[in-house]
């Protein structure tokens, strides 16, 4: 089977699916209005509480929303997944003369495709709210490979997700962590503010040096070994997650 072919195949499937996120209001609810909803409640609710040194807490806690924007975004990938394995769209497909690989990149893409346009919603809001960059057109760059890598890795995760799940609950629990781990990192706090276990775990967990990194390129300050932190995490949940995502799905169509 020809590139061109495997490519022409996904094209045509990511449109499929595309679609069916378009159609579907709650959706769309979940992955850009939950966030920003979180957002506005974080900067005008609790913000005036929290002390994250000069900058505004919108600015500070910008990088964090936009984590917990991807992890919310990616459980309706395992939802649209499992959704289709037991419709049994897949055996449709494996019947018919396309690229295997295709449907699943079908659904990452898709992916890919919506989470940006929910981060995009996100920063859009928190400008209107007071967030401030004066970051170069690199550095912008910079975050949004970021970005794209976290979503891509957290992607393949729900594809492994949408291809075991027995229940449609089973398909989304696992973004439940994922949600939740941002909050013990520094993603709405200074770790320093944290008792000594909970600090430990919170500096040496992932979406720390993640969100400094991010924080870091957008106020324009040196990142450190947190950015060689967050990328080998990154690229090192994506390649596992993609070869375990590929592995299911071979002994699923065998």
């Amino acid at each position: 089977m020809t590139t061109t072919h495997v490519l022409a195949d996904t094209a045509v499937l990511t449109g499929r699916t595309l679609r069916h996120v378009t159609r579907s209001i709650d959706t769309i609810v979940t992955t850009a209005v939950t966030p920003i909803a979180m957002l506005l409640l974080f900067v005008y609710v609790l913000g005036g509480a929290i002390r994250t040194g000069s900058e505004s807490y919108v600015t500070y806690l910008l990088p964090g929303i936009l984590v917990i924007t991807i992890a919310s975004g990616v459980a309706y990938t395992a939802f649209r997944l499992f959704t289709d394995v037991k419709s049994g769209m897949f055996e449709r497909f494996q019947s018919m003369p396309i690229a295997r690989s295709g449907a699943l990149w079908a659904h990452v893409l898709t992916s890919l495709v919506a989470n940006l346009i929910s981060l995009a919603l996100v920063v859009g809001v928190a400008l209107l709210i007071g967030f401030r960059s004066g970051a170069d057109v690199l550095a912008w760059l910079a975050v949004v490979g970021i970005l794209v890598v976290l979503t891509l890795a957290l992607t393949w995760v729900a594809v492994i997700a949408g291809l075991t799940a027995s229940s449609v609950e089973g398909a989304s629990a696992f973004s439940y962590p994922l949600i939740f781990v941002p909050f013990i990192s520094s993603a709405f706090v200074p770790t320093e503010s944290m008792p000594g276990p909970v600090r430990w775990f919170a500096e040496n967990q992932p979406v720390t040096s993640i969100v400094d990194t991010i924080r870091a390129l957008l106020a324009q300050e040196p990142v450190g070994t947190d950015i060689v932190v967050a990328l080998a995490w990154c690229v090192g949940v994506l390649l596992v997650a993609q070869l375990a995502a590929m592995a299911t799905y071979r002994r699923r169509a065998a």
